[in-house]
């Protein structure tokens, strides 16, 4: 009664206004009220985040002046109920209980039916919640910092509650209080560095006045500074104790928690406290914390220890306090550069970058490890190396280095371009210049756009007493140079760093143009000397023709440089005639056609220079025919290279120009039938006019198949699809076996034509594998309509696969199976369950060793069987006792009965199930018995010498073996494959620290029989059920046929398959005249 007229009291009086904030606002029996009316707890009010923290702490800290038990005792629940914990403390508990005594009771009132709490809840609201709760502790210490946290009370209690509950089993309260702990340490770190300065400055004033004279020295002041300090003092010793309670009750246990989210929070809150107070903080003492947590386990927590110790090294005055612990653990983080978690290894990097402000730290092998990087496929691995290798190779710059000019070969940025280059050669990666320009282009683009300096480096004389570069530095610089220039044009990383084109800002767009726009003045005068300078040259001569792909071809016009275009064209030709390399030439060819661009006005001028290349060179190769034909077997070598050389020169450009005009085929066709006939025509020649002749055949296709497809589209495309219509309307299994069937047809007529060693990259086999697609896009949305037929046409489809052996004899794969590539186009069309049973059937025709196959020759397998198990195995789950890092449940349910649980595991050889008929048909086609892999897996497995039986975990199915005929088994022959996976709920994780460290605590209350009912609740085991959408009745559940892979049942109804095949065979007659007009056909139509 007299808790319950305090109370009442505290509400009378906190009605009245509190400290001049208003009338009617306060908090009344742990509510806040607004205008006399009681709304929501001071939980609630932190969740909604809609109130300002500052006014919630000083509500708070009204009610703790009128009421200090009530309002602590508001205080304790509000902790409690962050923890997600619908249980409250009493004030009766908390007169009465001990803190121990109240977390168990809390425990027990803990909500079993989810594993969830306000920290892992998703959602903006509740990502929003953890700021306010963090902002809440904060300002409560500075709200109180003068008075109330020294009252020896609040704070006690405070601290007291939350060492216990961070020592709790129970997840939910271990991580709230461990984060309230820290957040409140943080603010205590806070208050100490202010008591820190106040003392420094009133020591400092007690100084000066005491060195006064004796006349003018305030005794009075001189008594008030002592007594001030004094008392800061005392105030200092306070802190420092609720410091030292909270470091040692809650962070020396916690900083090695089972749960990694936890280890996270205190590592990211320890690297606070030395940066924020390092007079105190920043010794060995507290540092060896984060440098024994580098090798912990999760990449979360490693992650926060490089970005706790990036805040100290980024400080000078920190960093060089920094030494041992450098020497102690720099071997750590440059080794952890290479972390498997790319976010850990970039700031690793980072980390490094700002460790090469000490110097000599880093030795020359250190830095090389990172050097490399620069390379990696990983676009933001490489950005931090690049940004390393920048600030140790480019940015020390002496006084000596003020009076470069600013561009051109003698400046500052001439040395950088050529330590760039020597660094490239020194690499030994030549071929990844494009990846070295990308890494460095964030921190030294502007060095990499002076185009201007590098053109003076390749044209220019150097200067008296300057080294030139040598032929190989001249080479990799012009390869820089186009990597640079493609960069900036392009504003995206290069092929295989990223994933593809990214929308540009309005500010990079025009960034973007104005690159393009110099480029394009800057090389449209200087590229036709370099080609003249270095036209010998393949390499540097292959890479410079690159370079007008990205001009702005307008400025040719705009900016009055035509004759600068006119002697880029007379260099190309220059180029043609002394080459006769065919990736030189295929340069020249690609750059013609660039130019040749009907949009711009400089065409007229290009098209008249090409054609008159392409006559000089088509009369040069119709005179050195003649003349090679009519001396026969006199005709000696240099006739036959002059022949050659032309020959490749026109071959070249017929890959990009249409050279129709010119009748090649006429002298093409006298060339090889002379070699037909004789027999001693070289290799060579015929090579390259069998090509040329390609070309010309294909510049014909062009231009007659254009109107083709549509031709065939106009003609036979709506009997198609009015045929397909029908067969599905009569008959969808039928109609998905003609469907099956057509593709079996084409993949057989592919294989005549290519052999069995064909690529799968070729357009032949691409346009079955679309035709598969269009096809599967045909059976609708409604899988529960197109079931049974989908299931008939992957049975159909992997006997087809396995059907033929391997011509190369055993081990190879059969001769079909690159089939299961097409078939998998209507894998997303099995619904779940039917998914898993087709892939049992696969594993029918498998071998063990076909499983373990990773060559490029198995990969159809490999991803059909991807394709079928993808959303498969949505119920399965891995368990680790402990070791999960986010989202697991930690409170323990309650036994449940086994009648109870949702799903049973399977009688052994139970049959009754759809699915067990569906398995045990008799099949036609001799198979070995592939074993299955456990549907339930753990990533740690116990010794099974130790393995207790309540932890193991066991479900078993029975797939009958397939009988020879010529060897009977019977039934107590039949093997029974029974998996099994442990699962070890008692790990404990590993020690980083001493062996006399404290243990990690567990997350985990519940029992392994516990767990396991809890688990198999959300299995869905292979008791093959089909589950329905909750919308249809039990009673519509239709199972699968169970002669569904019966071989008998294939041809049940020979009248309707045969009239479905003969469609189809008339248009296999059309495809068989020109295959791949007829594939595009088939495509557009689907």
């Amino acid at each position: 009664m007299g808790a319950k007229k305090g109370r009442k009291a505290l509400g009378d009086k906190a009605k009245g206004g509190g400290a001049g904030r208003g009338p009617g606002a306060g908090w009344m029996n742990g509510h806040h009220r607004e205008n006399g009316m009681e709304t929501m707890t001071l939980f609630e009010v932190v969740k909604m985040g809609k109130s300002a923290t500052q006014s919630v702490v000083d509500d708070w800290i009204e009610a703790y002046k009128h009421d200090r038990d009530v309002a602590l005792l508001d205080l304790i629940n509000f902790f409690i109920q962050c923890s997600g914990c619908k249980g409250a403390v009493s004030g009766d508990m908390f007169r009465n209980m001990q803190n121990s005594e109240i977390i168990r009771k809390m425990t027990e009132e803990f909500d079993e039916d989810s594993g969830d709490y306000p920290l892992t809840l998703s959602g903006p609201q509740w990502k929003k919640f953890r700021i306010s709760f963090c902002d809440f502790i904060a300002v409560l210490v500075r709200q109180c910092q003068y008075s109330i946290i020294y009252d020896e009370y609040m704070m006690d209690t405070v601290i007291s509650l939350l060492t216990g509950l961070s020592d709790s089993q129970v997840r939910a309260f271990r991580h709230t209080s461990t984060l309230a702990a820290m957040k409140l340490m943080t603010a205590l770190v806070n208050v100490a560095l202010n008591l820190s300065i106040n003392m420094d400055n009133t020591q400092r004033q007690y100084e000066a006045e005491r060195n006064k004279v004796v006349a003018k020295r305030a005794s009075d002041r001189l008594e008030l500074l002592l007594q001030k300090r004094k008392e800061l003092q005392e105030n200092q010793d306070e802190i420092e104790n609720m410091m030292n309670a909270i470091f040692k009750g809650v962070f020396v246990h916690r900083y090695r928690d089972a749960i990694a989210e936890i280890r996270a929070i205190c590592i990211e809150e320890i690297g606070v406290w030395m940066k924020l107070y390092s007079d105190a903080f920043l010794n060995d003492s507290y540092l060896k914390y984060v440098g024994w947590t580098m090798h912990d386990k999760q990449g979360e927590v490693r992650l926060k220890c490089l970005t706790a110790l990036q805040g100290l090294y980024h400080n000078r005055e920190l960093s060089a306090r920094l030494e041992l612990f450098t020497s102690r653990f720099k071997d750590r983080i440059v080794s952890m550069t290479l972390d498997k978690e790319y976010d850990v290894a970039v700031q690793a990097i980072k980390l490094l970058t700002l460790v090469l402000h000490s110097d000599e730290v880093l030795t020359a092998e250190d830095c090389e490890s990172v050097y490399h990087l620069v390379y990696s496929a990983h676009r933001p691995i490489a950005v931090s190396a690049g940004e390393f290798l920048f600030k140790k190779l480019f940015s020390h710059r002496g006084p000596e280095d003020e009076g470069f000019p600013r561009r051109g070969r003698q400046s500052l940025n001439g040395s950088l371009i050529k330590t760039t280059v020597f660094f490239y050669l020194e690499s030994e990666l030549h071929e990844h210049g494009a990846y070295l320009v990308d890494s460095l282009w964030e921190c030294a683009s502007e060095l990499l756009k002076d185009w201007e300096t590098m053109i003076s480096l390749l044209l220019d004389e150097p200067m008296p007493g300057e080294e030139a570069l040598t032929d190989r530095q001249e080479t990799a610089l012009v390869e820089i140079m186009l990597c640079a220039i493609r960069q900036a044009c392009e504003c995206h990383p290069p092929v295989g760093r990223g994933t593809g084109k990214r929308v540009l800002t309005a500010k990079e767009k025009k960034t973007q143009l104005d690159d393009r726009t110099r480029i394009t003045e800057m090389f449209a005068v200087a590229l036709p000397l370099l080609l003249a300078k270095y036209c010998v040259d393949i390499d540097k001569v292959t890479n410079l023709l690159q370079i007008p792909k990205y001009f702005d071809l307008d400025i040719y016009t705009t900016g009055r440089l035509e004759k600068h275009l006119d002697a880029l064209l007379r260099q190309i030709w220059e180029v043609i005639d002394k080459h006769t390399d065919t990736e030189v030439l295929e340069a020249c060819s690609t750059t013609y056609h660039y130019l040749c661009n009907e949009e711009f006005t400089i065409y007229n001028r290009v098209d008249i220079a090409r054609s008159q290349l392409l006559d000089e060179l088509v009369d040069k190769f119709s005179r050195l025919l003649e003349d090679f034909l009519q001396e026969g077997e006199e005709a000696d070598d240099d006739d036959a290279y002059q022949v050659l050389s032309t020959l490749k020169k026109i071959s070249a450009f017929h890959n990009a120009h249409d050279l129709s005009k010119w009748d090649l085929f006429t002298s093409n066709y006298r060339l090889l039938n002379t070699g037909l006939q004789n027999g001693d025509m070289p290799e060579q020649i015929v090579t390259h006019a069998m090509q040329c002749t390609h070309y010309i055949i294909l510049w014909h296709l062009a231009k007659v198949s254009d109107g083709s497809s549509l031709q065939y589209y106009n003609d036979y495309g709506d009997i198609i699809k009015e045929t397909m219509s029908k067969t599905r309307q009569i008959d969808k299994i039928q109609c998905a076996k003609t469907l099956i069937l057509s593709l079996q047809k084409l993949f057989n007529d592919m294989l005549s034509e290519l052999g069995f060693n064909f690529d799968r990259s070729s357009s032949a086999f691409c346009g079955i594998k679309e035709l598969a697609r269009r096809f599967s896009l045909t059976f609708g949305l409604d899988q529960l309509k197109t079931r049974e037929a989908i299931a008939m046409l992957h049975k159909d489809g992997i006997e087809f696969a396995f059907k033929e052996p391997s011509p190369q004899g055993e081990g190879s794969p059969p001769l079909n199976l690159a089939f299961l590539d097409i078939l998998s186009e209507f894998s997303s069309k099995l619904i779940r369950q039917d998914k898993r049973t087709v892939h049992m059937y696969l594993e029918r025709f498998m071998t063990f060793q076909m499983a373990l196959q990773r060559e490029d020759c198995w990969l159809p397998l490999i991803s059909y069987r991807n394709s079928l198990q993808a959303g498969g195995d949505d119920d399965t789950m891995s368990v680790i006792s402990g070791i999960s890092s986010r989202g697991s449940t930690i409170r323990s349910k309650k036994s449940k009965p086994a009648t109870a649980s949702k799903r049973k595991l399977p009688e052994e050889n139970s049959c009754s199930s759809s699915d067990a008929v569906w398995m045990n048909r008799e099949q036609n086609v001799q198979t070995p018995v592939m074993m299955h892999s456990p549907h339930l897996t753990s990533t740690v497995l116990r010794d099974p010498k130790k393995m207790r039986p309540e932890d193991s975990y066991t479900t078993a199915y029975t797939i009958p073996t397939e009988q020879h005929p010529h060897q009977p088994l019977s039934t107590q022959q039949q093997p029974q494959h029974h998996h099994q996976a442990a699962l070890d709920y008692k790990r404990r994780g590993s020690g980083l620290m001493e062996d006399d460290e404290e243990p990690i605590v567990e997350d985990v209350m519940m029992s392994s029989e516990d767990r396991l009912e809890d688990i198999n609740e959300g299995m869905d085991f292979d008791t093959m059920d089909i589950d329905l959408p909750a919308s249809k009745n039990r009673r519509e559940r239709t199972e699968l046929k169970p002669d569904y892979f019966d071989p008998s049942s294939i041809m049940d109804d020979s009248v309707r398959i045969l009239y479905f095949f003969s469609t189809f065979h008339l248009f296999a007659h059309f495809k068989s005249v020109y295959f791949n007009s007829w594939l595009p056909f088939l495509v557009m139509i689907f």
